[in-house]
């Protein structure tokens, strides 16, 4: 790390805050003071505040599915739900919500709010009368939400998620330039209920730097904004979304996202943190299929299945890596516990990513919140029941590790594997004839060690063979050194982490009495969530050169039918969130009774119906929604909309967003030159410090070093080392990788504003910056004109200009630095501005 002088930070700031108020990643170190201060709870509080109905009206209709049951399920069912049943009272269905409790009320009654004991009891001033018992009373939002719901006669809808996928029709709505996208009418048509108005659109510079950092995550040049800036196509923006989705680098930037999902790494996480190998070939794997436009339906298939499908490729085999990156602990003091804690991270993360179920959280008991009994968890390990664990201590590469080679080059291998069996066997023959002859002693001797073995028979087996069985010995000895040569130059095998080994007839399946592994219980077969009402599946009897069970191809197949109420659900949404910053339904892993429920439910509907007419291939529904008026949105606030809808549920706006951990560490790469573009390939090791490396059980351990041309590809190809995450991405809130992440943090915290001063790469770059643009040919005038335009893709306006002229004299003048110094440190400054760290 590289330190300067308080006072020389704060002055390489003050330009920045003289230009424009805010401007500087500084500024977030006030916000995270005031956050330890007050901490995350206030505002988060705040926050839930701003996202609650923003109408009081008495008649104002209440949703059951998206008002009401959140609040039951969040403040009551730990005492009345499906789990524990006190006072005789349950809010798991209408009917025992209704019924009478034991004390003889009626905690409901449909259509009288002040004789309901709900509201008696959440409205009671009474500390030992007021319920919940525990934490925060409800707010008064909430309560009014519950008086007006059972004033309309407490009406009990289904869970939104759980009914099957309707097909709306686009709103008819009065602006007709509102109406030619029917993104738009379903936005208009929300915004006009609420009487709010929709952000008028933004210029073209922020549209372009918008559209390629959520297509590519990288920046646009400065040619390429000034050419689509001087377009007078009016398609010219339809256009530039159409070669932004060719680009090889929209599977990078996307590709990422599906990372997070699927908890990639490539070690294993514990003590060793050993190396999952050719786990970056999974990797290459998505990128590509992202960039090919596969349909969604295969993209999921090969991942759960793609050993079992009809035709089966290289590909799908690398796709069933998906089982192979979660955490494994290599000794683990209960193997039993392990294996169960193994299985139970791919059920969590199936059930998540492409269900948004928490099926996970029925692995001990029923879940407490969404209808998914015990026994369904466990119907879901038996269609992966013939998972094989990751490895063992003693072969930690048999079960992962699958040669996918080409059959002439597997040929050519079991050619020669065959050829020096036979060699060694006739080779063991003559010695095993020449060790009958030999003393006692060293007849044991040779039944040891190997090493022990060959000793003896290089001192003593020639005395005891004949003339005519040595020479033969000598002619086999030539012949396996032979073939250990033509073995040495054959190509090198394919192998990819993957379901290498399965088992065709797993063992039974049993729900284990509190999730405990030693205790089983009650047999189940396979079986789909109950809540989906869908038959049992009849299972393949696999037959005697069966590989696997063929469970999972059954599940991968129930998973992307088209009349799976969540799959679609959840991956249209998926997209929305990268486009918006959020997804329509917030809690993107979660699309049950606890999760956050949608702000534009016919849309969401709309959107898996679009992905289903186009063969659920992703690039049609980006284009439909980046040529929407709601995604071309200016960014800027609005008094009425921030008084009405502070947290944008409505999107009257777009929102701005701070680049992601790997955006930032690539748009200061390519806004220097400096970036590697290529694809794929082995990942890469730029250098970290010795504090760094010193962070691990064994530093250094697992750690390469990439040449520094390697070292500048992009952050998605950096070797993802559990115990030893790359500092800057992490700054940036690079996510553990130890389970799914449905939406990252987005932070703004001292550590970001730190490895963006001080940070040995950030000094690096800014020196490489100066180089790129000649600094040293170029007075202080053009080189703060030429820096500010190859980093924000414009003209430097008056006062910025003159603003770094003075930094960069007083940096001489008062500082003593050189010249190139004092234009490093202004290089530096620039690349901290709010305009190249955000996006609007």
């Amino acid at each position: 790390m590289r330190f300067h002088p308080i006072a020389q930070v704060v002055r390489i700031a003050s330009p920045i805050a003289s230009l424009r108020p805010g401007v500087s990643l500084l500024l977030p170190i006030f916000f995270c003071l005031i956050v330890g201060i007050f901490g995350f709870s206030s505002i988060r509080a705040a926050a839930d505040q701003q996202r609650s109905p923003r109408s009081s009206d008495p008649v104002a209709e209440v949703d059951f599915g998206n008002q009401v049951r959140p609040i039951l399920a969040r403040r009551c069912f730990a005492c009345h739900g499906p789990d524990l049943v006190e006072a005789g009272l349950s809010f798991t269905d209408r009917e025992s919500a209704m019924a009478e409790t034991d004390s003889g009320d009626f905690a409901i009654l449909p259509g009288d709010p002040e004789a309901s004991g709900l509201i008696a009891r959440v409205t009671s001033e009474f500390e030992g009368e007021r319920m919940p018992p525990e934490g925060d009373p409800l707010s008064a939002a909430e309560i009014d939400i519950l008086r007006r719901w059972i004033a309309a006669g407490a009406p009990w809808d289904r869970h939104w998620g759980f009914e099957p996928l309707s097909d709306p029709t686009p709103p008819q709505v009065s602006d007709p330039d509102w109406a030619a996208n029917p993104v738009d009418a379903f936005v208009f048509a929300s915004l006009a209920a609420e009487r709010l108005k929709p952000n008028p659109p933004a210029d073209r510079r922020t549209l372009i730097r918008r559209a390629h950092y959520d297509l590519t995550g990288l920046p646009p040049s400065p040619e390429q904004v000034a050419a689509f800036v001087a377009d007078p196509d009016p398609q010219a923006f339809e256009k530039l979304i159409d070669r932004l989705l060719d680009s090889p680098h929209y599977g990078e930037r996307w590709g990422r996202h599906w990372l997070d999902l699927v908890r990639y790494a490539e070690t294993n996480s514990f003590e060793r943190d050993g190396p999952k190998p050719n786990a970056w070939k999974y990797r290459d794997y998505v990128i590509r299929s992202l960039n090919e436009d596969k349909p969604y339906s295969r993209f999921v298939r090969e991942q759960l299945a793609g050993d079992e499908l009809d035709d089966v490729t290289t590909d799908s085999l690398i796709a069933t890596g998906y089982y192979r990156l979660g955490i494994w602990d290599d000794e683990p003091a209960d193997p039993l516990q392990s294996r169960f804690d193994e299985m139970d991270d791919i059920i969590s993360t199936t059930g998540q990513v492409f269900l948004g179920l928490t099926i996970d959280c029925a692995r001990c008991h029923d879940h407490k919140i969404d209808p998914i009994p015990q026994a369904d968890y466990y119907s879901m390990l038996a269609f992966l029941a013939d998972v094989k664990p990751y490895g063992t201590r003693g072969n930690q590469t048999e079960n992962n590790q699958l040669d996918v080679s080409s059959d002439e080059l597997k040929r050519r291998y079991a050619d020669n594997d065959r050829r020096r069996g036979e060699v060694e066997a006739a080779m063991r023959e003559i010695e095993q004839a020449g060790i009958a002859k030999m003393s006692a002693e060293d007849q044991r001797a040779t039944e040891g060690e190997r090493r022990a073995r060959e000793q003896v028979l290089d001192q003593h087996l020639e005395s005891h063979l004949d003339r005519e069985q040595w020479a033969r010995y000598g002619e086999l000895k030539a012949r396996r050194d032979e073939i250990a040569a033509e073995f040495r130059a054959l190509p090198p095998r394919e192998r990819v982490l993957a379901l290498a080994v399965c088992d065709p007839e797993p063992e039974p399946t049993f729900v284990l009495f509190r999730g405990n592994p030693h205790s089983p219980t009650d047999r189940v077969d396979p079986a789909f969530p109950t809540l989906f009402g869908d038959a049992p599946p009849k299972l393949p009897e696999p037959g005697p050169s069966a590989t696997s069970a063929g469970r999972r191809r059954i599940l991968a197949d129930w998973i992307v039918s088209p009349d799976n109420r969540l799959t679609w659900r959840v991956i249209a949404n998926r997209v929305w969130q990268h486009h918006f910053g959020r997804g329509i339904v917030r809690s993107t892993n979660n699309f049950g009774q606890l999760g956050t429920p949608p702000t534009h439910p016919e849309l969401l509907d709309f959107l898996a119906r679009q992905l289903l007419a186009t063969d659920g291939r992703l690039k049609p529904l980006h284009r439909l929604i980046m040529t929407s008026q709601a995604y071309q949105m200016s960014s800027a606030a609005d008094e009425r909309g921030l008084a009405v809808d502070p947290g944008n549920d409505l999107f009257w706006r777009y929102d701005s967003r701070r680049l992601s951990a790997e955006e930032v560490r690539d748009s200061i790469l390519a806004v220097n030159g400096s970036l590697n573009r290529d694809l794929f390939g082995p990942s890469v090791y730029p250098d970290l410090s010795a504090e760094v490396l010193a962070g691990q059980s064994q530093p250094g351990k697992g750690w390469g070093k990439s040449n520094e041309h390697q070292a500048a590809r992009r952050s998605i190809y950096v070797h993802v080392k559990r115990s030893l995450l790359l500092p800057l991405l992490a700054a940036f809130d690079l996510p553990e990788p130890d389970r799914s992440c449905e939406a990252r943090f987005s932070t703004l915290q001292p550590g970001q504003a730190l490895a963006l001063l001080n940070g040995d790469f950030i000094h690096q770059q800014a020196g490489r910056l100066a180089e790129s643009v000649g600094a040293a040919e170029l007075d202080d005038e053009a080189v703060a004109g030429s820096v500010i335009r190859a980093v924000l893709a414009r003209d430097a306006s008056s006062s910025e200009v003159a603003a770094a002229v003075e930094l960069m004299t007083d940096l001489r003048d008062t500082h003593e630095l050189s010249r190139s110094e004092s234009i490093d440190l202004f290089c530096l400054t620039v690349l901290n501005w709010n305009e190249f760290v955000f996006v609007d």
